[in-house]
């Protein structure tokens, strides 16, 4: 059975060697849209009833799912008016017991909610004030973890701000810069997400994996 695997590895990355280039991108778009085919509809449901309940936002809220490759926008706004994604951004996350700012985990990302874990935590977060940071456009929002897998977000220092190393634009099948847990979003993304934040006091985001 070994022998069988080796074999199918091998096979695969000789035949990915001699792609022509337009075989290549047809190939990495095959991959992407496979990796992004999620049904959300359960994590809706599921944030409109907490937003109602614990009286958050009832406009939009942020899903981020970091089950999906680093590669790809893993950061969705979404409309729970129009019950639509309205944006999707590329997002870090934390680089765990890997180097800092190197794609180690682009595949897996390291989930913990320990202090000094340098891993991101999975949880609902309620957005809370605007602060200024010495990343990116210097800005940044506080994020209080809701829950038993996030509680020590403030503790950690986790806030959502912007980091020169994000792009803005998919970078699949290469990874983004990992950093301490932080969900970091490119400077011209964070003008986007600063601005909607101004106008949407008290959002839900919810990072799953």
């Amino acid at each position: 059975m070994q022998y069988i695997k080796i074999v199918l590895i091998a096979v695969f990355f000789i035949s990915c060697k001699n792609e022509t280039p337009s075989q290549k991108l047809a190939r990495i778009d095959s991959e992407k849209t496979e990796l992004k085919a999620k049904d959300y509809g359960s994590y809706i449901n599921e944030a409109k009833s907490y937003v109602n309940k614990n009286n958050l936002n009832q406009n939009k809220f942020i899903l981020i799912n970091l089950g999906l490759h680093s590669g790809l926008k893993r950061f969705f706004v979404y409309d729970l008016k129009k019950e639509t994604i309205t944006n999707s951004y590329m997002v870090s996350h934390g680089c765990g017991e890997n180097m800092w700012s190197w794609t180690s985990s682009k595949e897996d990302a390291p989930i913990s909610n320990e202090p000094d874990s340098h891993c991101s935590s999975i949880g609902k977060y309620v957005i809370s004030s605007r602060g200024v940071s010495q990343w990116g456009i210097k800005v940044n929002y506080l994020l209080i973890g809701k829950d038993e897998t996030n509680s020590n977000a403030v503790k950690r220092a986790i806030v959502l701000h912007s980091w020169e190393k994000i792009s803005t634009d998919e970078v699949y099948p290469e990874g983004t810069p990992e950093g301490w847990g932080c969900p970091a979003v490119s400077n011209e993304s964070m003008y986007e997400i600063d601005a909607l934040l101004k106008a949407n006091k008290n959002m839900l985001m919810w990072i799953i994996k």
